[in-house]
């Protein structure tokens, strides 16, 4: 692959995917030159929070390996002196990994404008030139080419064979589709509710919406501004949102499930 300017592949693993608030555990990067030389990066990170067992199981990071890794602030400079004046390329890093390594960076009194480069996002590409449709989708889970696609009843028909196929693939010798509970937006638990009004952050509940919008956790608004909560029960939001506020305005909160 000929480049005219150097370029900085990175990936970051983090203890979530909260853009405004989850914070890097590993970092990595390789940057390539023009003339074909490559130089690597790889450092693990103290979050200074824990790491969700979820994440741990993902990525392999335990608490205990970054226990004695620097904090972000400490290695912000030489990350970006890394980076320099670098291209930047990774796969999904338009959406989540420049938006959190900036916030990082910001919040370590560096600045980052990635905006202004040149980004060569993998993912972008893979969705644009590769179908992620039912079609493709039969195809890779059934080997099977659609036939009377955007019938009705073929492509429930079709639907059925997937999910059938998922079953199989993913349910670890399970043969229930109960297995595919683990793709759920409940069962990964980044959202309390259906509509994402409120979300978990390392164990407690933020609201996506309105004035306190992730900034005080549930437990924090119940106790400044109880008010608010009854305002909710009052508009227009979910049943379950508004069982929430109930029980939040009781003291009672939920556990994340784990």
């Amino acid at each position: 692959m000929k480049i005219d300017k150097t370029i900085v592949v990175l990936d970051l693993e983090t203890t979530g995917t909260w853009i405004e608030k989850d914070k890097i555990i590993e970092i990595a990067m390789i940057k390539l030159f023009v003339d074909g030389r490559t130089e690597n990066y790889e450092k693990k990170i103290n979050p200074q929070m824990p790491i969700p067992p979820a994440v741990t199981e993902l990525t392999g990071i335990t608490n205990e390996d970054v226990k004695t890794a620097p904090i972000f602030k400490e290695v912000a400079k030489e990350i970006l002196d890394f980076i320099a004046d670098a291209d930047l390329a990774g796969f999904n890093v338009e959406r989540f990994d420049l938006p959190v390594l900036e916030r990082e960076l910001i919040q370590a009194g560096q600045s980052f404008n990635w905006k202004i480069r040149k980004i060569y996002d993998a993912q972008k590409v893979y969705h644009v030139k590769e179908k992620r449709d039912l079609t493709a989708a039969y195809k890779f889970y059934c080997d099977k080419d659609l036939e009377n696609a955007h019938s009705a009843l073929a492509d429930t028909q079709a639907v059925l064979e997937i999910l059938k196929a998922q079953v199989h693939k993913y349910g670890q010798g399970s043969d229930s589709i109960k297995e595919l509970d683990q793709f759920d937006y409940k069962t990964n638990a980044e959202f309390y509710d259906e509509d994402r009004k409120i979300r978990w952050w390392n164990g407690k509940l933020y609201m996506m919406f309105g004035k306190y919008a992730r900034q005080y956790s549930l437990q924090d608004v119940a106790k400044k501004d109880p008010g608010y909560l009854e305002w909710i029960l009052s508009a227009d939001f979910s049943e379950e949102v508004k069982i929430l506020m109930e029980d939040a305005l009781k003291g009672k909160f939920p556990t994340q499930e784990k």
